[in-house]
C-alpha cells in the first residue's frame, strides 16, 4: 500500500510561542544532559586512564582511553538504526525518552565501576560495555530532538529554532567542564583523584530525572501525528530509507558532505584544543579546562547566529563557507594558540630542534614497552611533547644501539633515555606545568573562539538542513543513520587518530592533517550534492 502523494510538509507554523519555547527548552535541556553524559568521559580522560587502563607507557594509556571514547561513537550508527526505526514507527517523543534514560543509567554506571587494581581486566571491560550502551543511546537522541523541533517550527524560523539543539551539544561539553571544575575545587587533591572524580558520573542520575520531567510534558510531533492519522507511517523505515527515490544520494551527501565535515571541525575545536593545551603545551589542567570551557560557552552564540542566518540566505552557504575557511585557517589558528600557550617551549623548539638519527627505528605507540632503544627514545620524546625529526645517519648503524641525537644541531651523548629530559631542560625546554599570562589567555581564547565560529557556521544550520532533506515518513531513520556514521566514525575516532599521528611524527600539529583531509572531502561533496531548494516529497513509501 502506498502513501498519498500529499505528504505532511515537515513544518508546523500554528504552534503558540509559549509552547514553542517549551519544545525548544525541553529538547535542548535533554540534549545538553545527554551530551554531558557522553563528554564527561573525554573530560576526565586522564583519571579514567589511570583508574581503568593502567599501563607503563603513558602514550599507550591515553590511546586506550581514546579507544574507549571511540567505541562509544562506533556504536552510534547501530543506535541510529534501532531508534530511527522506532522513531519513525512509534513517534519522536517516546523514542528520545528511551534514549535519555539509557544514557543516564550507563553514565552513572561508569562512576560505580571498581578500579582495575581492584577487579583487574573486568574494569576496562565494563567501561567499554557501558560506552557501547552510551553510543547506542546517543545514536537515537540527536535525530529525535532535532526533528522534533524542526517539525514544530515555522518554516522561515526552522534554522533559528533548531540551532538551539546544535548549541546544546556544546552546552553538554561546557556542563561537563563546569561540573568537573566545581568538584575539583570542592575536594582536596587526594580525595578528587581517589574517589570524588566519580561524582560527575553519578550526577547524571539527577540530570536524567530533570530531563525526563521536562520531556514528559511534551506532546508528540504534529507532523508525526498527521502521518499517523492519515495512515502514512512507514511499515519499514530502514528499508524505505534506502529504496525511496533519490534517498541514497541524500544519505551519501548527508554522510560525507555534512556529518563528517562538521563533526571533525567541532571535535578539533573542543577535544583537540583541550588535549593540545593540556598535553604538548603543558598548560596546568584546571586552567586549560577553564579556558576551553569559557570559549565553548561564548562560542555557543555562533551556532544560533548561523541558524538564524540560514533562514535568510539558505542552509548551504554557511556550511560551505565554514568548510573553506577551516581549510585555510586551521593550522594558523593552532600555531597562534601554541605560541601563546607556551612561548618558551615554542622558542626552545625553534632554537634547539631535536633530530634523531637512526637507520631503522621501530616505534609503536600502542606497545606497552618499546622493543628497541630507538623506539624508547621516540616514546620518551613523545611523552615529553617534544617535536622531533627522524633522519638517516651519515653512516649506517644498528637500530638496537642508542641512536644518534642532535639537539640544536649539536650532537649529544645519551646512554639512557632518562637522560633526555635533563639534556633538553639544559637548552631551555621547560616541562613544568604552565599558567599563561593574561595576554596569552586572551590569544588562546581568540584562537578557540575562531575555531568555535568555524564550527558554529558548519554545525548551526544542520538540524534544519538534514530534516528538510528527507521525507517525513522516514525522516528519523534517514537523518540518523548518515549523521551518526559520520559523527561516530569520522568524529569519534578523531582523538585516537590524531593522537596516534602526533605520537608517530613527534609533531604536535600533525594530527590536524586528519581534520583537513576530512573537511576537504566534505567541501567537495557539499558543493556537488547540497541544495537549498528541496523538491517536494511525492513518491510513495510502504505504509502500515
Amino acid at each position: 500500500m502506498a502513501s498519498s502523494a500529499a505528504m505532511p510538509s515537515g513544518h508546523h507554523g500554528g504552534i503558540k510561542s509559549s509552547d514553542m519555547r517549551l519544545v525548544i527548552a525541553a529538547s535542548s535541556a535533554g540534549t545538553i544532559f545527554e551530551w554531558y553524559d557522553f563528554f564527561i568521559y573525554g573530560t576526565l580522560a586522564g583519571i579514567l586512564g589511570r583508574t581503568f587502563f593502567p599501563a607503563d607507557n603513558p602514550t599507550l594509556q591515553i590511546l586506550l582511553v581514546w579507544a574507549g571514547f571511540a567505541v562509544g561513537f562506533g556504536f552510534r550508527p547501530l543506535g541510529a538504526v534501532l531508534f530511527g526505526y522506532l522513531g519513525d514507527k512509534l513517534g519522536r517523543k517516546y523514542t528520545f525518552l528511551m534514549t535519555v534514560t539509557l544514557m543516564g543509567i550507563a553514565t552513572a554506571g561508569v562512576g560505580l565501576i571498581p578500579s582495575a587494581e581492584s577487579i583487574g581486566l573486568a574494569a576496562p571491560f565494563l567501561v567499554i560495555l557501558l560506552r557501547m550502551v552510551q553510543g547506542l543511546a546517543l545514536g537515537g537522541e540527536y535525530g529525535g530532538a532535532a526533528i522534533y523541533v524542526v517539525e514544530h517550527a515555522p518554516k522561515d524560523r526552522a534554522g533559528y529554532y533548531s540551532s538551539y539543539i546544535q548549541a546544546s551539544v556544546v552546552g553538554g561539553f561546557v556542563l561537563s567542564l563546569v561540573v568537573v571544575l566545581s568538584c575539583k575545587a570542592s575536594f582536596p587533591v587526594g580525595a578528587w583523584t581517589g574517589w570524588a572524580w566519580r561524582l560527575p558520573f553519578i550526577l547524571s542520575l539527577f540530570l536524567l530525572a530533570a530531563s525526563l520531567w521536562m520531556r514528559l510534558k511534551l506532546n508528540e510531533s504534529p507532523v508525526f501525528r498527521a502521518m499517523k492519522e492519515a495512515g502514512e507511517v512507514s511499515r519499514n523505515p530502514i528499508r524505505d530509507s534506502f529504496t525511496y527515490p533519490g534517498n541514497k544520494k541524500r544519505i551519501f551527501v548527508a554522510l560525507f558532505g555534512v556529518a563528517a565535515g562538521l563533526t571533525v571541525i567541532w571535535y578539533t575545536a573542543m577535544f583537540t584544543g583541550l588535549s593540545f593545551l593540556k598535553g604538548p603545551m603543558r598548560i596546568e589542567e584546571t586552567w586549560a579546562e577553564m579556558i576551553v570551557g569559557v570559549s565553548a560557552l561564548l562560542g555557543m552564540g555562533f551556532f544560533v547566529l548561523a541558524g538564524h542566518i540560514s533562514d535568510k540566505v539558505g542552509r548551504v552557504k554557511p556550511v560551505v563557507i565554514g568548510y573553506a575557511l577551516t581549510l585555510v585557517l586551521l593550522f594558523p589558528i593552532f600555531w597562534l594558540m601554541g605560541s601563546a600557550a607556551n612561548p618558551g617551549q615554542a622558542e626552545a623548539a625553534r632554537r634547539a630542534p631535536v633530530v634523531v638519527y637512526a637507520d631503522s627505528c621501530v616505534f609503536d605507540p600502542f606497545a606497552d614497552k618499546q622493543r628497541t632503544v630507538c623506539g624508547r627514545t621516540l616514546a620518551e620524546l613523545s611523552r615529553l611533547g617534544v617535536h622531533y625529526t627522524l633522519s638517516k645517519p651519515a653512516r649506517a648503524g644498528s637500530n638496537n644501539a642508542m641512536p644518534g641525537i642532535a639537539i640544536g644541531r649539536k650532537p649529544v651523548s645519551v646512554d639512557d633515555v632518562a637522560e633526555l629530559k635533563p639534556l633538553l631542560e639544559a637548552v631551555g625546554y621547560d616541562f613544568s606545568r604552565q599558567i599563561p599570562s593574561v595576554g596569552s589567555i586572551a590569544l588562546i581564547l581568540f584562537s578557540l573562539l575562531t575555531l568555535s565560529a568555524l564550527s558554529g557556521f558548519t554545525y548551526g544550520p544542520v538540524a534544519a538542513l538534514l530534516a528538510e532533506m528527507f521525507p517525513p515518513a522516514i525522516r528519523y531513520s534517514s537523518l540518523s543513520i548518515p549523521y551518526h556514521i559520520g559523527t561516530g566514525y569520522f568524529g569519534g575516532f578523531l582523538p585516537l587518530i590524531s593522537s596516534y599521528i602526533v605520537a608517530r611524527t613527534g609533531d604536535p600539529y600533525a594530527g590536524l592533517w586528519y581534520t583537513v583531509a576530512v573537511v576537504a572531502v566534505a567541501l567537495v561533496v557539499a558543493l556537488w550534492g547540497l541544495r537549498d531548494k528541496v523538491e517536494p516529497f511525492a513518491s510513495p513509501v510502504s505504509v502500515a
